[in-house]
């Protein structure tokens, strides 16, 4: 395979009158922290945030991440001018063949594809299974790719959900997809990962890697 905040209003009548009135419910307060996934490799380390606007996607990887689930899986695809894909449990076994297979009882993750979430250099997103088999576009439960392609991927754009960016290491990706590879793109030597989350300030994720809030 190539493998978002909603208010509400209330209405009321003021007792004894008949004038209605609205209340505007309070937006959910934007934290001032966030987590930066770190994902060490043989080629150096890859630091990436998650968007609020994908909380399905957010809440799941940090979940597995935070579980340890992703350490010792492997970027099991990677194509040049293309992606690098990992994160299949199958990965961790001897086996190569069954490789990006997935679990066969694994859930799938409602899309979240949002136009203004693309596919540029450095991009996470989901990967998942054909639309002939999956015409609702729902993302894979544990596996992602991030863009490398220096003009990104735009063919893809709202059809994959794009999840999360890449603050630092983008030369770690590009140094990954240069390894030698075998059949189905999959790199000759494993290169396996370990995943941390570490909780930060968001002045403090933009002072050391420049990545601006919106």
């Amino acid at each position: 395979m190539k493998s978002f905040f909603r208010y509400t209003l209330l209405m009321g009548l003021i007792v004894g009158l008949a004038t209605p009135f609205v209340h505007a419910a309070k937006k959910p307060r934007k934290s001032s922290k966030d987590q930066v996934i770190t994902i060490s490799t043989p080629q150096g380390d890859i630091r990436m945030v998650l968007f609020d606007e994908t909380p399905l996607h957010k809440a799941n990887f940090l979940k597995l991440a935070q579980s340890g689930f992703y350490n010792g899986t492997t970027f099991h695809r990677v194509i040049p001018n293309f992606m690098i894909q990992g994160g299949d449990p199958n990965s961790k076994d001897t086996d190569p063949a069954n490789d990006g297979a997935g679990a066969s009882d694994e859930k799938m993750i409602p899309a979240e594809i949002l136009p203004n979430l693309t596919h540029k250099r450095g991009a996470v997103a989901a990967a998942r299974t054909p639309d002939f088999i999956n015409p609702q576009r729902q993302s894979s439960a544990s596996q992602f790719y991030i863009v490398q392609n220096p003009q990104g991927t735009p063919h893809l754009n709202g059809q994959y959900t794009v999840f999360g960016q890449v603050i630092s290491g983008q030369e770690v990706v590009d140094k990954i997809v240069q390894q030698p590879t075998a059949e189905r793109n999959r790199p000759v030597t494993n290169i396996a990962m370990t995943v941390k989350v570490e909780k930060m300030k968001k002045k403090k994720i933009t002072e050391l890697y420049g990545y601006q809030y919106q």
